[in-house]
């Protein structure tokens, strides 16, 4: 698992793909920050945590469309089918190399708590939800991209693919949400407990509730046993 790791995590560096990932992040966040925090003169981060969100929907699928895809598209998923790694071992590699390249950009942000703390004063609840928050999402946007990776070996139909998928549970929560009072109770209530969103909105609150970590945890492992489950299927067909 480990090699799989130091592997996969080599490569995005040595092909454009880590670079377009971070560097896109990076542009995109910096100028929101600049204009609202920095010209703005706000002391909040919640704005731009948000933003981010809204663009991780967009750039997640940039970062996991390859991690199986291009590994079919070489023919070299044959040798991880022979290695004495288990396929659950692979799948847990590349996630984890995917997940340390999005700790990267979140280390990168931390300018940005550090920078408040010049112009005004952090709400330090916030900033630590809001943390913990996007880690817990990006975890699990990271494990379904993988899956959908897994499913395909073009890598424009595993971005596409993971960006309904992101854009479909956005828009499932804005008609949660629209259409509520609307719903019946136990549809609500179904519907609110799964919502990825509205978990991430209460951990950015500073809530830190155990069931909300629970949730994304659980999320991350449904989509890699998942992805473990297709990659066993593929083995033997």
């Amino acid at each position: 698992m480990l090699a799989i790791f130091k592997k996969d995590f080599r490569a995005y560096f040595t092909s454009p793909v880590g670079y377009l990932y971070l560097g896109a992040y990076i542009l995109v966040l910096n100028l929101y920050f600049y204009i609202y925090n920095a010209l703005g003169g706000g002391t909040s981060l919640g704005s731009i945590f948000s933003f981010m969100l809204l663009v991780m929907m967009f750039l997640t699928p940039i970062l996991t469309m390859r991690v199986f895809s291009e590994e079919y598209k070489q023919k070299t998923d044959q040798l991880m089918f022979t290695s004495s790694v288990k396929l659950s071992g692979i799948v847990i590699g590349k996630y984890l190399s995917s997940l340390a390249i999005f700790l990267c950009l979140l280390l990168l942000t931390l300018f940005w708590p550090a920078t408040i703390a010049l112009i005004g004063q952090n709400n330090m609840a916030e900033v630590i939800g809001n943390y913990i928050g996007m880690f817990c999402i990006g975890a699990a946007y990271i494990a379904m991209g993988i899956f959908i990776s897994s499913l395909t070996e073009n890598q424009v139909i595993a971005a596409v693919g993971s960006l309904g998928l992101f854009v479909g549970l956005y828009l499932l929560e804005m008609l949660t949400s629209y259409f509520s009072t609307a719903m019946p109770g136990w549809v609500a209530s179904s519907l609110q407990f799964i919502s990825v969103f509205g978990r991430y909105n209460e951990l950015t609150m500073g809530l830190l509730a155990l069931d909300d970590i629970v949730y994304f945890l659980s999320v991350g492992a449904v989509f890699i046993f998942l992805t473990a489950r297709v990659l066993e299927k593929r083995r033997w067909s």
